[in-house]
């Protein structure tokens, strides 16, 4: 469906307000510390609200701080473990929430959302461990992993597939599915989305990325396959599923990414929305799209508990 003005002028002060992190990583003079810019940034983000039905409190996992959001409709034996997005340079768990929140009341389950350290004060492979970290903590728990599913957004959508083989590599049991939301796969950015769809995605460009991926690599290549998904080793996965906007410059990597998933054996289910843009989820409440592609994910991620 046609995307309203109400969405636009959300995505045009998102935008805005992350124009001096922008700057701070090109080296150029700005009027705010890079802690001032991520900060206006959440305070955006945060004005798409979480169902009031559904509770968030603090919670430490395993020396990662985060958030647990409990919602009404909550069952025990189903934890989503969330992973947020910000191109490992920004967001947070209170950035997240309003997708956070739905998704764990559609699914009926608790959500766990570790606050990873940030780029580029704490480049890679800093941000990856402490989510490693956080999932090992769960697991310390007691939480079975089977009861246990994944979802993550853009650069937490690749570390959806990045833990779980960091997990397999350490002998760690896997959960039993994962959702991974317009997934920034391939830091080599090679993808033709990159460039045809360069200027029609309102939310992210592809210089955007390229600095991100700057701040976030230093001297590590990009097609590290811990950063990049679409080179690791993904065999003996769990069922994942991909959900991209056609819109988006990361359209054609998250296709190659579910091809990559399909053709080392991991049953993938990759859904292409017609129109939508970068983790159009986050703007739910306000645009039917973004609540119906949350609801088709936890009921992909509820045949776990089936």
């Amino acid at each position: 469906m046609p995307v309203s003005e109400s969405v636009m002028r959300e995505i045009a002060d998102l935008r805005g307000v992350y124009l001096p992190l922008v700057s701070i990583l090109k080296g150029e003079p700005a009027d705010q510390t890079i802690d001032e810019a991520r900060a206006a940034y959440i305070k955006v983000k945060a004005r798409q609200a979480p169902p009031p039905d559904v509770v968030f409190e603090p919670v430490g996992m395993g020396g990662v701080p985060g958030l647990l959001a409990i919602p009404a409709s909550a069952h025990e034996g189903r934890i989503l473990f969330y992973i947020h997005g910000g191109g490992y340079v920004s967001g947070g768990a209170e950035a997240s929430k309003a997708e956070v929140g739905r998704l764990a009341k559609a699914l009926g389950a608790r959500a766990y959302v570790p606050d990873y350290r940030l780029a580029p004060e704490n480049p890679y492979p800093v941000p990856i461990d402490d989510v490693l970290a956080a999932y090992r903590w769960l697991l310390d728990q007691g939480h079975e992993a089977s009861s246990i599913v994944f979802a993550g957004e853009s650069a937490g959508g690749a570390m959806v597939i990045s833990i779980m083989v960091r997990a397999r590599n350490a002998g760690l049991p896997l959960p039993a599915r994962g959702l991974t939301i317009s997934p920034w796969a391939n830091l080599e950015h090679t993808g033709a989305s990159m460039t045809n769809r360069d200027g029609i995605d309102p939310v992210v460009t592809k210089d955007t990325l390229r600095l991100l991926a700057k701040a976030f690599l230093r001297d590590t290549l990009p097609g590290d396959p811990d950063a990049s998904p679409v080179f690791a080793d993904v065999r003996g996965l769990p069922p994942i599923m991909v959900q991209v906007g056609e819109n988006e410059v990361m359209m054609s990597d998250a296709i190659r990414l579910a091809e990559h998933l399909s053709n080392n054996r991991v049953r993938t289910t990759l859904e292409v929305w017609p129109g939508m843009f970068h983790v159009w989820h986050h703007f739910a409440a306000i645009l039917s799209d973004g609540q119906e592609a949350i609801e088709t994910a936890a009921a992909f991620l509820f045949r776990a508990y089936a």
